[in-house]
């Protein structure tokens, strides 16, 4: 009788430990949105900025200087005239059949 009280209390001990608990699920409430609601009004249209200046209009350029004119020219000697029995003679051109 020693030894029967504690082996039954390690017997229960073991018994339950090796008993399985269930775990315990909670469900969370979950939130389910209603309908969309109606859609709002557009908002007005914003103003139009201001338009720049013009610019001022820049200076005209001065006009260049007019180009020298060109050296003339010797103008050559007369030539002789002709005495009046010289002949010119034209010769055709030469023919590629011969």
């Amino acid at each position: 009788m020693k030894y029967t009280l504690p082996i039954f209390a390690l017997l229960a001990a073991m018994s339950l430990a090796a008993c399985d608990r269930e775990t315990v699920v909670v469900p969370t409430p979950v939130a389910v949105p209603g309908p969309a609601g109606a859609t709002g009004a557009t908002g007005d249209t914003g103003t139009s900025g201001a338009t720049g200046g013009t610019g001022a209009t820049g200076d005209t350029g001065a006009t260049g200087s007019t180009g020298y004119t060109g050296a003339t020219g010797d103008t050559g000697a007369t030539g002789k005239t002709g005495s009046g029995d010289t002949t010119v003679i034209v010769m055709p051109p030469a023919s590629a059949a011969q």
